[in-house]
Parts: C-alpha cells; sequence; structure tokens
C-alpha cells in the first residue's frame, strides 16, 4: 500500500479499505418542467406514451403535471448511472408532443398567476387522489410557484461488503442494523455542517425571472428588465424563494438518535398549525389538504438531506425506518447544472461520493439546537453571497472566513478521494477534487458564476439565457437514437406501469374520505 493511501486510512483511523468496500451505490432522481417551444410551462396532460405517473419506476411528476421527474435504479457504476438517465431523457424528449422540450434550468421559465400551473394527477385510486391532494396542501400553504423550482436529488449508499468489516473496524457491539443506522445518522450530521460547500460548488440559479418573485417579498436586485438577481447568490433555489418554509424555521430536527428524528417528524405530522387550520376545508365536494398539521406527511419537511428506506407502496416511510433502519441518504441540496445535457456529470458525482464518504469516515458529534441553527444561518448566506470573496461564517461559534474553510475542507476531502483512488485504481477522484479546489479561488468557475458571466457578457435575461440552453440541451439528446432494446424496454415499463394503475383503482374497496379519515387517524 502506497504512502498516500496510509496517510489517508490513518486520518480516519482505519486500518484498511478493500476495493470492494469502494463499490458506491449511487441513483439520481432529476426534476425538470416541460416547456413549450416558447418557453411557457405546458399546460398538457403528463403524456400518455410515458405510462402512468403512478407506477411508473422511471418516469414520474412531482408537483405539477409539467415537472417530470426521472428516476435512475441504484448504480455501482458512474457511468451505468448516467446512461440510464440520458436514455430516460431521450425516451421522454422523443414522446414529448407539440415541440415541447425540457426547462434546464432549476428556476423556472416565465409564470403567470397559480392557477396556471397543473397539479399532477394520478388517476382515481385512493392512494392516486391523496398524491393530488399532498399537493393541493402544498399550494394552498407555500403558492404554486415555489414547487416547481427543479433539482436533482442523490441517492447514496455504501455497499453490503462494506458494513460488517468497518462494523469490526469501529469496535461496535450494535446489531449491523444499528449501526448501519448510527453511522448513516454520523453522515447526515456532517453533511449538514458542510452541506454549504456543495451549495458554492453547484449552485446554479444565481438569477430568476422577475416573474417570480411577484407578490412576495424578497431582496434580489434588478439585472435587467425581465431578471432579477444577486452578484453574488449561488443557489437561489435553496433560499427564501425556493424550498423554504417559513413554518418549519423553528423547527429542530434531530440527527442524533433515528427515534429522535422520528419522533420529532412524527409530532410536526400530528401538531395542529394556526394557518393552515384558517385554510378552506373543501372546495366543492373535494378537501383541499390532507390535515392542517404542521406537516401533511413527512416529505413536506424541507431538508438538504433525508434518510431513507425503500418501502412497499402504501407503506408511510418513518414506519418502514423504525422497522428496518437507514438504508441510503437522499442529498437535496443540488441545482441543475445547465451547461451539462443531464444537470450533472461524472466529475460531480466523483467529488460528490468523496465528499459522501469523508462525512461518513470522519468524526460527527452529536448536533444540539445552537449548531442546527448555526448551520441553517451558514447555508443561508452562503445562498445569496456564496461568490463574495469577503464572506465570513460561523463554525461552533467562531468566526471563519468561508473561503479558509472552504479549503480546509477540501484538503480534508482529499483524503477520501484518495481511497477512492486506490479502490478504482484511478486518478479520477482527485481530479474531480482538483476542479473544485479551483472554484474556490475563482467563483466566476462556479455554474452560478459562469451563468451570470454569460449573460451578462451576451446580454442575455434569465428567460433568454435557460431558453438557448434548453434548445441546446434538446438538440443534443435527440442526435442520437434509443437502440431497439432499450426502446423496448421503456415501452414496455410504461404499459405495465398504466395497467398496474388500472389494478390498483379496481382494487379500491373504501370511498375516497373514509380513506382520508383512515390515513390520518394512523
Amino acid at each position: 500500500m502506497s504512502n498516500p493511501i496510509q496517510t489517508s486510512l490513518n486520518r480516519y483511523r482505519i486500518p484498511e479499505f478493500k476495493p470492494a468496500w469502494g463499490s458506491i451505490r449511487r441513483g439520481i432522481e432529476k426534476e425538470c418542467l416541460r416547456v413549450t417551444p416558447a418557453g411557457h410551462i405546458s399546460t398538457r396532460p403528463h403524456p400518455e406514451a410515458l405510462g402512468s405517473a403512478l407506477t411508473n419506476p422511471y418516469i414520474t411528476t412531482d408537483f405539477s403535471e409539467a415537472l417530470l421527474e426521472f428516476i435512475t435504479p441504484a448504480y455501482a457504476g458512474i457511468q451505468d448511472c448516467l446512461k440510464r438517465l440520458e436514455n430516460i431523457h431521450r425516451f421522454s424528449l422523443e414522446n414529448l408532443e407539440e415541440q415541447e422540450m425540457f426547462w434546464v434550468c432549476s428556476m423556472p421559465c416565465p409564470l403567470h398567476p397559480d392557477t396556471e400551473i397543473p397539479l399532477a394527477q394520478y388517476g382515481s385510486s385512493n392512494i392516486g387522489r391523496m398524491k393530488t391532494l399532498y399537493r393541493s396542501g402544498l399550494h394552498h400553504r407555500y403558492g404554486s410557484l415555489m414547487q416547481v423550482v427543479a433539482g436533482l436529488h442523490y441517492n447514496f449508499s455504501m455497499p453490503d461488503a462494506f458494513w460488517e468489516p468497518f462494523k469490526e473496524i469501529c469496535g461496535s457491539q450494535e446489531s449491523l442494523k444499528d449501526f448501519k443506522t448510527s453511522r448513516y445518522l454520523h453522515l447526515i450530521r456532517n453533511f449538514h455542517r458542510f452541506s454549504w460547500l456543495l451549495v458554492y460548488l453547484f449552485g446554479a440559479s444565481p438569477a430568476a425571472c422577475k416573474c417570480f418573485a411577484q407578490g412576495r417579498e424578497h431582496s434580489l436586485a434588478e439585472l435587467d428588465d425581465h431578471s432579477l438577481y444577486l452578484p453574488h447568490a449561488t443557489c437561489l433555489r435553496m433560499g427564501s424563494l425556493g424550498y423554504k418554509s417559513e413554518a418549519q424555521k423553528s423547527l429542530f430536527v434531530c440527527y442524533n438518535e433515528l427515534d429522535a428524528y422520528v419522533e420529532c417528524l412524527n409530532s410536526a405530522m400530528h401538531t395542529p398549525y394556526p394557518e393552515y387550520e384558517a385554510i378552506s376545508r373543501r372546495e366543492g365536494n373535494q378537501p383541499v389538504q390532507i390535515n392542517a398539521n404542521l406537516l401533511q406527511l413527512e416529505n413536506e419537511f424541507y431538508s438538504t438531506i433525508r434518510p431513507k428506506r425503500n418501502v412497499p407502496s402504501g407503506t408511510k416511510p418513518l414506519d418502514g425506518l423504525t422497522r428496518e433502519g437507514i438504508e441510503y441518504v437522499e442529498i437535496r441540496a443540488l441545482d441543475l447544472n445547465p451547461f451539462l445535457p443531464l444537470g450533472i456529470d461524472p466529475e460531480q458525482i466523483k467529488f460528490l461520493d468523496s465528499f459522501l464518504l469523508h462525512c461518513l469516515l470522519n468524526d460527527s458529534p452529536q448536533c444540539n439546537e445552537d449548531e442546527f441553527f448555526e448551520v441553517a444561518k451558514n447555508l443561508e448566506l452562503v445562498v445569496e453571497q456564496g461568490r463574495d470573496p469577503e464572506l465570513m461564517l460561523s463554525r461552533t461559534g467562531q468566526t471563519i472566513a468561508m473561503r479558509e474553510w472552504a479549503e480546509s475542507l477540501l484538503n480534508d476531502i482529499h483524503h477520501s478521494s484518495t481511497i477512492l483512488n486506490y479502490c478504482h485504481s484511478e486518478a479520477g477522484y482527485s481530479d474531480a477534487l482538483a476542479a473544485q479546489r479551483a472554484k474556490v479561488k475563482d467563483p466566476e468557475l462556479t455554474p452560478s458564476g459562469r451563468m451570470l458571466k454569460e449573460m451578462e457578457q451576451n446580454k442575455l435575461s434569465f428567460f433568454e439565457f435557460s431558453l438557448e440552453r434548453s434548445k441546446q440541451t434538446q438538440e443534443e439528446l435527440l442526435s442520437s437514437t434509443l437502440d431497439e432494446r432499450t426502446l423496448t424496454d421503456f415501452i414496455g415499463a410504461s404499459e405495465l406501469s398504466l395497467k398496474k394503475q388500472a389494478e390498483i383503482e379496481a382494487s379500491d374497496t373504501l370511498d375516497f374520505d373514509r380513506y382520508l379519515a383512515d390515513w390520518n387517524s394512523n
């Protein structure tokens, strides 16, 4: 074993790291808006050729009929994962109607009043109606504008071969299930401490269309007649205009123990919230939200990372976590990169893997309430001012320059990238790290910096920049076609999903009001 490897192992106080342990599994969930050739949000229903949004394992919808979500299975190979994502894009594009395309930016296209944003529909089954009702609740609570902001979720897990040896290395007496859960919580706590770095490095939403802020208080400046921005912003999607809830600001979610995390979210899902109680309960004969509690469902809790477990359809995720423990983590702090056809590339994935492995292997003290809100403030500062060379953050109560802290973190992450280089017999992880070091030295190399520079140099509004990039991406993705086997696979998945939806609808025995009452009582 080479000296650099040994040095890195010593950094984490582990005696060895076998190549098989580095076979990280990752999956990608990517949201993107369907838009017309003129760049307006689509008002057409979900294309039937893409199957059922309720049951298709690859293609579904998020908040709106127009907000597609592409889902890859979990892969050990980076290229395998990205190839599947590319194929999902291509199949979907080939089956859009009226020359529609995908909006490549996280911040949406020009939008008019909320009524123009159609809620996602999932058929007439109780579970399908429940999914639409949840979105109706989001609309009434937060408005529809923030719900069509798009992002990319990165699902990360260590291979099964890693856990038993690592448990022995750590000298843990826990069961394997409990050990995995405690270490994933270990990762999550560190992720929260350091997630501002990902927002700086990969944030790609420094500007938005003016109409996105209509009727809302904001501190954004005018970039041009049609665009708002902040000169040093990185990721407005993660700020007050994006995935934020005023009602949740005071919610302290503890990641020290799984039981504490579950208890906190369960409490929020069973605590009435006056502002939501004031919302009319029904429109005509239809309810407008699942309930009037602080959270309708656990998914309503906005977080940059979530502990996850695959559960059967109809099972509440928290119940699955409680019984079986954490299976993987879902990273939710990533913008779509408009300069990349898929919004992400191998370089970013390799850095994410190095970052997350560092979070897993590095010391991770338990978090208290003071640190929880310190972390939230750091994230807010980087969202709005991340590219300001003079930006200061708070680390355990002490002021530190963001650039100094970033360089220190990257020096630490060097050790996890060295380990992954060793596992995969390549230098790609170190190369990915070097690319991020360059961004810390020069903020204009970040996606947010590149966006603003291109917009300013070419005198483009946010809309014009995004539309141009969307057309370029469409052209690139459609420059080649799917092979026959892949096409048959997607067509088969779409057709089967429609049959599954019909079966679910035929199997319902309760009327929806009773189904909803039973759900809330449980």
